[in-house]
């Protein structure tokens, strides 16, 4: 299982040695592409080979770029091919809206429950109004209690005064571990068959990632709770230790139903269960993370 999350700061040269990637700088250290899920490339003096490309294509790897203000700019996700691409493709475009709404449903409720956790967590007010927000949800969220509950959340969680469009620290760390979690999962659903710009609820022609959009909501408040903890007393810019930490998210516990494990056995479960109500089951079938903490994964050998 993939598991590691490369993340490259400095000026480097990436090449492909066999089954490893070679990263040149003063010393050169090798890493299998066997154990990567995600390389980061955080620096304007970072060359990479066409054979490194290659490899992250075969292997299932997302490759981040970052643009000026150090933020993930692009994604390169595989085109892994699937035996049954074209028979997935149908049955998204063919999935009942009333499935769709009653799958959106379930994924709101559990993002309204995983922020009134991170509340919880940081012995902040608000959980029990989050949990009523939680049970308001009806099908396709027709009422936008999702919106509702975000708005008091943000504020109970940074203050009264916040609000997301502010340039201030916590903004650019929430922005930038959403955006490593929206690659990883439309990585996961090309891997699994899926059509990542046909979502259950987003579906903006503009957007290529509408149902990675869709799967994200339920692990956004681990971003929060983390980025919360990280906040220095100054409003600064965020470092590049700052940018690998956030990237190490991908190897925090959550609990799922079948246990507790990182959050990318978690996406990669999520989508399984997700693809299972595409086939034609019922949104019951939907297995989602239950934020627990920010404890990382430990490999068990």
């Amino acid at each position: 299982m993939t598991w590691r999350s490369v993340v490259i700061s400095r000026p480097a040269k990436l090449r492909r040695e066999q089954f490893r990637l070679a990263i040149e700088q003063a010393q050169t250290a090798f890493v299998p592409f066997e154990d990567i899920a995600v390389i980061v490339l955080n620096h304007r003096e970072i060359t990479l080979t066409h054979p490194v490309l290659s490899a992250c294509g075969e292997y299932g790897i997302s490759l981040f770029a970052t643009g000026d203000t150090h933020h993930p700019s692009g994604v390169f996700i595989p085109f892994l091919s699937h035996s049954r691409a074209t028979r997935w493709l149908r049955l998204q475009l063919d999935l009942p809206r009333p499935v769709a709404k009653q799958t959106w449903a379930t994924i709101v409720r559990q993002k309204i429950a995983n922020q009134s956790a991170c509340l919880k967590l940081l012995g902040r007010e608000g959980g029990d109004r989050m949990d009523s927000y939680a049970r308001r949800v009806r099908s396709g969220d027709v009422n936008n209690v999702e919106g509702q509950a975000s708005f008091f959340y943000f504020t109970q969680l940074f203050g009264k005064d916040f609000r997301r469009d502010q340039a201030r620290f916590a903004n650019a760390a929430l922005d930038y571990g959403y955006a490593v979690l929206r690659g990883t999962i439309a990585r996961g659903l090309v891997a699994h068959g899926l059509m990542p710009s046909i979502g259950l609820f987003h579906a903006s022609e503009q957007n290529a990632f509408n149902l990675a959009d869709d799967v994200i909501e339920p692990f956004r408040p681990l971003v929060d709770l983390f980025v919360h903890k990280m906040v220095p007393p100054l409003d600064d810019e965020l470092r590049p230790e700052d940018k690998a930490a956030l990237v190490g998210i991908l190897n925090v516990d959550m609990g799922m139903p079948r246990g507790k494990m990182s959050v990318l056995s978690a996406i990669e479960q999520m989508i399984e269960s997700l693809a299972r109500i595409i086939d034609g089951g019922s949104e019951t079938l939907l297995e989602q993370p239950t934020l627990i903490g920010l404890e990382q994964h430990r490999l068990e050998c």
